[in-house]
């Protein structure tokens, strides 16, 4: 390479270096004057540059990693004010026991959702009644009842033995 081309490389490399350590300096200055967090990875975004090339830079290094132990840092909720041990373990607990419900409810649900494809496969079938077939079902939960209800579903299940 000749000698003014490897010249004119360094100069643009030198103009384009000096031109990111004045976006990461502008970057650094405004989010001290928002007052928002400072750290590598918001002057990176801010500045368009790496957080690499800012580690790599010892000024604007030592800048940022003064300024972000100025702040202060996140405050803590006292002892009192946070949830205790046993609150926490019955909450696990009522979400456990809300989980189980909405299984079983689901069931129900899916149980119901079958025996309407049934029907619906009967009739389309050409089989006019099939209710003698199918008896109530038990434990019909409110949900379940409610969406039954809604799509005109009865809510039976097959009779053994018929």
């Amino acid at each position: 390479m000749p000698p003014e081309q490897a010249d004119g490389l360094r100069a643009a490399a030198q103009r384009k270096r000096e031109d990111a350590l004045k976006r990461a300096g502008d970057a650094l200055r405004e989010l001290e004057a928002r007052g928002e967090q400072i750290n590598f990875e918001r002057v990176a975004q801010a500045a368009g540059v790496s957080r690499q090339w800012l580690y790599k830079q010892p000024g604007l290094r030592a800048e940022i990693e003064r300024l972000r132990a100025r702040q202060q840092p996140s405050k803590r909720l006292p002892s009192a004010e946070r949830a205790s041990n046993m609150s926490l373990s019955r909450r696990v607990e009522t979400l456990l026991e809300d989980n189980r419900r909405l299984r079983r409810e689901n069931a129900e649900l899916r149980h119901e959702l079958a025996l309407a494809h049934g029907r619906t496969r009967v009739a389309a079938a050409g089989r006019s009644s099939v209710s003698a077939n199918f008896r109530p079902l038990p434990r019909l939960g409110g949900l379940a009842r409610k969406f039954a209800h809604v799509c005109g579903v009865r809510t039976h299940v097959p009779v053994r033995g018929r």
